[in-house]
C-alpha cells in the first residue's frame, strides 16, 4: 500500500472512531464497506484498512456481515479512570516544570474559552475544551510514552465526558479544578499539580460513571 492510500486510511480511521465514541454510530450498529465507502466518498481499500485498526482497539468486531459497533463498554470505563487517576497526575507534575511561559498562555486561553461555554450550558464545546485543556499538558509532558498511553484514553470517554459536563454543577466544578491545576503549573509546584489532578480525575470519574445510563 502506499503513501498516500495509508494516510487516507488514517484519516478514514479518525473520523469513525470519533464518529463510533461520540455516539453517531450506537453500539450494535452493523458498519459495511460498501455503507462507509458511499458516506466517506473513498474507496473501499482504506475502508477496510480502518476497520481492521479498530478491531484491534476493540470498538468494531469484524463479522461475516460487517464490522459492529462495540464503542466503549460500561465496564472500560472505571478501567479506563483507573489508569488516569494513576498516571496523569506524574503527567502534569512533569508539565508544570516544562511549560513555557507562552505554553501557559495557551493553556490560560482554553481555559477561558471554558468558562465562556461553561456560563453557555454548551456541552460540545465544553467537551472540546475540556479535552484541549488536558492534551495540552499531555503534549508538554515531555514523554511520547505517556501521551500516547493517555490521550487515546480520554478520547475513548468523549460520549460519557459530554453528558458529565451537560450537569451545570458538574460542568462548575470542572472548572474550578482546572483553573487550580493551571495555578499549580504557573506556580511550576508539580507536587501540588500532580496532587490536584488527581483530585480532579477522581471526581470525573465519579460524574461520569454516575451518568453510564445514558
Amino acid at each position: 500500500m502506499n503513501h498516500q492510500m495509508i494516510s487516507l486510511a488514517d484519516q478514514v480511521f479518525e473520523v469513525l472512531e470519533h464518529a463510533i465514541l461520540s455516539g453517531e454510530y450506537e453500539r450494535g450498529q452493523l458498519l459495511t464497506e460498501t455503507q462507509l465507502s458511499e458516506e466517506l466518498a473513498v474507496s473501499r481499500t482504506p475502508i477496510r484498512e480502518a476497520l481492521k485498526r479498530l478491531a484491534m482497539e476493540h470498538i468494531v468486531e469484524m463479522t461475516n456481515r460487517g464490522a459492529r459497533v462495540v464503542g466503549i463498554l460500561p465496564e472500560d470505563i472505571d478501567d479506563i479512570y483507573e489508569i488516569r487517576v494513576r498516571v496523569e497526575g506524574l503527567v502534569v507534575a512533569r508539565a508544570a516544570l516544562n511549560m513555557t511561559d507562552a505554553d501557559i498562555e495557551e493553556l490560560q486561553s482554553t481555559l477561558d474559552l471554558q468558562e465562556f461555554y461553561t456560563q453557555k450550558q454548551d456541552a460540545d464545546n465544553l467537551k472540546d475544551m475540556d479535552s484541549r485543556f488536558h492534551q495540552l499538558l499531555y503534549e508538554h509532558c515531555g514523554s511520547n510514552i505517556l501521551r500516547e498511553l493517555l490521550a487515546p484514553l480520554h478520547r475513548k470517554i468523549m460520549k460519557y465526558r459530554k453528558v458529565s459536563m451537560s450537569i451545570p454543577s458538574r460542568a462548575h466544578e470542572s472548572l474550578t479544578e482546572h483553573r487550580a491545576i493551571l495555578d499549580a503549573v504557573r506556580e511550576r509546584d508539580a507536587a501540588k499539580a500532580e496532587a490536584l489532578t488527581i483530585e480532579h480525575i477522581k471526581h470525573a470519574r465519579e460524574s461520569v460513571l454516575s451518568t453510564q445510563h445514558v
